[in-house]
């Protein structure tokens, strides 16, 4: 099945359908569970639009541990619903939704008690190992210190008596997000970015659509629908203000900071994941790096991301966690790259209507619009079929079931297959088969078209320079197929550069400008303000990195 390519062309031929029909839904936000609602909508024979005001995944879904998990520290809580739902998620995501884009990946937990800890935390891994249904990965491993150490020689010896190695699941996450907005698109749904929500359509009470405003080309549109489902995240407050309405449930933001470590600096075959005084601390595998989150603090500065910078605090607090149990100590100095994300939180539940559970809530605060927030990025589709089941509700027809946990997302049907034949695959294109492997666990079987671009132009065969991890034909598919309108969107959201280079990619830009802009319709002018966005977004995005006090980085937040 040829994919549907998201670009300029399907983006004015979706705006002029927004434009000219009514849909069953409109879906408002374009992170992971919006993407999910339009593809849980879709799916169900339901007539979708999709609109996100930036990009896909440019806020919380972009920006996550980018783990596929239960929660292991919900099994102390008792809250065994909650993680035998994760896992069940995580289950359906390896084996039928996406073995391309999700993967398992092992981790350490040290102990550090003999006796009663071993058994305490093994009866928990090992009920973990049990729920959720048929086994996905691996069963956990008990170890000696001596073969914990053999496995993660970084450690401090006397950081552990012993350890514990079980699996979880590892995506990438704003990848991820734009496959399924993809995916939805691919059976019919118009799914359009930089499209901005202004307010609301309305006929006495009800809602009945938005008023959308195109950011690319200034116009504005009146976008009719029998039912909204609002899926935005932190900013879910802002949205139900526009309704005029008293909102179902209020969010605050949760702020969460993750650290980028060269893998050598680390020295382990396996991920980590510890007890801290306030929480856990994670140290994720991520290609030739290590991911070290993440932190838990109140957000006080607003929904926006760019005022989620990272501070001085939370750097210095994630170096003092994971320095406690190194052998040879970070610093300042190791950190390549930082991150920083709002999670959405419930804060108040004021409205008896609102169906919530510990994770997420979902709740129709005023006639025809639906609200979900809460919730973690492993449930993301029960979250959007919650949604989708109140708003079918409300339809007079009569509308199925959900079908999202028996349909693979795009790049998954065939992708075995490929794999299994890589070496020809390399042997046919020219490339070393180590980089079909990287396209298939980004693409899946959708990687035959990034072939096809370097077969019509070999010259896109060739590491992008100053990004030498992604070939110059992933830049150009990211704006052909994968909605990049700007170059923020590959170098952040496509090809995760902005994270993995110690320059977040300025030296990426130029080049990777020059090979977008003819697809674009860029000019030099445009070339070059390009460009300069993409640093400046790279310093807002840095100034409250290591050795930067906490201030000013909420300063440039605000601003």
């Amino acid at each position: 099945m040829t994919s549907v390519a998201l670009g300029p062309r399907y983006r004015e031929e979706a705006l002029r359908a927004l434009a000219g029909a009514e849909f069953d839904v409109l879906v408002i936000g374009g992170g992971i569970v919006g993407a999910g609602a339009a593809l849980d909508a879709i799916s169900r024979g339901l007539s979708v639009a999709l609109v996100e005001a930036r990009d896909w995944a440019a806020g919380t879904s972009s920006r996550s541990s980018k783990l596929i998990h239960g929660g292991l520290r919900y099994l102390e809580q008792r809250d065994f619903g909650l993680v035998r739902e994760a896992l069940r998620e995580r289950g359906l995501l390896l084996n039928t939704l996406a073995p391309h884009l999700v993967r398992p990946v092992r981790f350490l937990y040290p102990l550090r008690n003999r006796g009663w800890e071993r058994a305490y935390v093994g009866a928990g891994v090992a009920l973990y190992d049990t729920m959720g249904g048929s086994h996905a990965l691996p069963r956990h491993r008990q170890l000696t210190r001596r073969g914990a150490l053999r496995e993660a020689p970084a450690l401090r010896r006397d950081a552990l008596v012993g350890a514990i190695q079980y699996y979880d699941a590892q995506v990438d996450d704003a990848r991820y997000t734009m496959m399924v907005a993809r995916t939805a698109a691919q059976y019919g749904a118009e799914a359009v970015t930089r499209a901005e929500v202004t307010g609301f359509l309305r006929e006495g009470e009800r809602v009945t659509g938005a008023r959308v405003l195109d950011l690319e080309g200034g116009r504005e549109i009146a976008v009719r629908a029998r039912r909204v489902v609002c899926a935005t995240g932190v900013w879910t407050d802002v949205a139900q203000a526009m309704t005029g309405s008293r909102g179902a449930f209020g969010v605050r933001a949760s702020k969460g900071v993750h650290l980028v470590v060269r893998r050598d600096r680390i020295p382990m075959d396996t991920g980590l994941i510890t007890r801290t005084e306030k929480s856990v601390l994670f140290v994720i595998p991520w290609g030739r790096h290590w991911l070290i989150g993440t932190t838990d603090t109140p957000h006080e500065a607003g929904p926006d991301p760019a005022a989620a910078a990272a501070g001085h605090t939370d750097v210095k607090y994630l170096l003092d966690q994971v320095n406690a149990v190194l052998r040879t100590p970070l610093t300042h100095d190791d950190v390549e790259g930082v991150y920083a994300g709002l999670r959405p939180l419930l804060s108040a539940e004021v409205d008896d209507t609102a169906r919530l559970s510990r994770e997420h809530a979902v709740a129709e605060p005023v006639p025809g619009m639906v609200v979900v927030t809460g919730g973690k990025f492993t449930t993301y589709r029960v979250m959007a079929r919650d949604a989708v089941d109140l708003v079918a509700e409300g339809l007079d027809d009569a509308v199925p079931a959900s079908a999202t946990g028996r349909l693979p997302i795009l790049g998954a049907v065939g992708f075995e297959v490929l794999w299994n034949e890589r070496r020809r695959m390399a042997a046919r294109s020219g490339l070393h088969v180590a980089r079909v492997e990287h396209l298939l666990r980004r693409y899946g079987s959708c990687a035959r078209e990034v072939l096809r671009l370097i077969a019509d132009d070999p010259a896109l065969g060739a590491p992008v320079p100053g990004a030498d991890d992604y070939l110059c034909a992933e830049a150009v598919y990211a704006v052909t197929h994968e909605g990049a309108l700007h170059l923020e969107d590959v170098l952040a959201r496509r090809l995760r550069v902005s994270i993995e280079e110690r320059d977040g990619g300025t030296a990426a830009a130029p080049r990777v400008a020059e090979l977008v802009a003819p697809h674009l319709g860029w000019g030099r002018e445009e070339i070059a303000d390009e460009v300069k966005r993409y640093v400046q977004y790279v310093r807002a995005e840095r100034r409250g990195g290591p050795g930067v006090p906490d201030a000013p980085a909420a300063a440039v937040g605000a601003g």
